[in-house]
């Protein structure tokens, strides 16, 4: 798996500037990431309290390469939640919770809370200096080191238990191949090992959701079975039939999925076509019909994305076309391109 950085470049371009997480991101000191990573990978029973947001990206990337048991890592407080509304972070900070490679916690409020410190058994580093020229300073000497490496330890016990409300990238990807197929868990994949941490957030006209739509779009899938995905198992289906069988991994609630729906069906992206399904009401089928997002690798999808987010849009929310030219009605468009002619008979 990828380890993107706070080097990397993190704006969401989704009409809101950057998300959450790319401008926590943003904060960390030129070098200190880097110093960070350096001093931490290889090293066993790593303790670490006082965690901002900016400097988790390091510490993952410095357990990747290390060995061991559980690094205990205690972050600030509102970092757990923040994760829980970064797709890209938050499902990489759960598989390492849930292969258990980190110990995650909040420290409480209080004095102190904000210092940044690393132990191990016979070494303890502090992150020192003003902002923007912060750097690591470590302690080795036994009678200090020692003393030092337990209170960090104390501090760590103290502080509370915390879960991310993300899945695991691991269950994320099984469940998508599972309530989807393989090929849409691909491109995911494709995905979260290609984007940086804070490329798309929760707020915006462009989101993790919507990205997650046009996905689905580029293989035909049901909105209904992307909502079963993505929900929490017990998804209300918005009329749109079916029966909610649990196995949703949690990113969010299905039925948040509709307005993202409608911004990529107004800017020409996809379109949702009615299906009938049994006695029940029409189900919809998402299919990609803009040619740029049927082309592009799973890696390119965002930047279409933002492309066609980017260009103006009228009162109704539908993309300006030159000459005030109307998209034609699909039944027209159909010698166009058959892609995903086939694959609407194995849905």
């Amino acid at each position: 798996m990828a380890s993107p950085t706070a080097g990397d470049d993190t704006s969401n371009h989704d009409g809101e500037g950057a998300s959450a997480v790319a401008a926590a991101l943003a904060e960390a000191d030129d070098g200190l990431a880097d110093a960070i990573e350096s001093a931490l990978a290889g090293r066993s029973e790593v303790v670490a309290v006082g965690i901002p947001l900016a400097l988790l990206p390091p510490i993952l990337a410095a357990r990747e390469r290390t060995t061991g048991g559980a690094w205990r890592v205690a972050c600030r407080p509102g970092v757990v939640d923040a994760l829980g509304r970064a797709f890209v972070f938050g499902t990489a900070v759960a598989e390492a919770v849930a292969e258990g490679e980190i110990e995650l916690r909040t420290v409480t409020d209080g004095a102190g809370t904000d210092r940044v410190l690393f132990a191990s058994s016979d070494r303890v580093d502090a992150v020192a200096g003003p902002k923007g020229g912060r750097a690591i300073v470590t302690e080795e000497a036994p009678e200090r080191a020692v003393p030092g490496a337990g209170a960090v330890r104390e501090r760590f016990a103290a502080a509370s238990s915390a879960s991310v409300a993300m899945p695991a990238r691991s269950r994320l990807l099984a469940a998508a191949s599972e309530t989807l197929d393989d090929r849409f868990a691909d491109d995911v994949a494709a995905v979260l090992d290609a984007l940086p941490y804070g490329a798309v957030g929760r707020t915006g006209d462009l989101t993790d959701r919507t990205l997650l739509v046009a996905l689905a779009a580029r293989h035909d899938h049901l909105l209904w079975d992307l909502r079963r995905w993505i929900g929490d198992g017990g998804v209300d289906d918005g009329g749109q039939g079916g029966d909610a069988d649990g196995g949703g991994v949690g990113i969010a609630a299905g039925q948040d999925l509709t307005d993202d729906r409608r911004a990529l069906v107004k800017r020409g992206l996809i379109e949702a076509i009615k299906v009938p399904e049994g006695d029940g009401r029409p189900q919809l089928r998402l299919r990609a019909v803009d040619d740029a997002l049927l082309r592009a690798t799973p890696e390119e999808v965002l930047s279409v994305l933002r492309g066609r987010f980017a260009l103006p849009v009228d009162g109704d929310g539908r993309v300006r076309r030159p000459g005030g030219d109307e998209r034609r009605p699909v039944w027209e468009r159909r010698g166009r391109s058959t892609r995903g002619t086939e694959r609407r008979d194995k849905n």
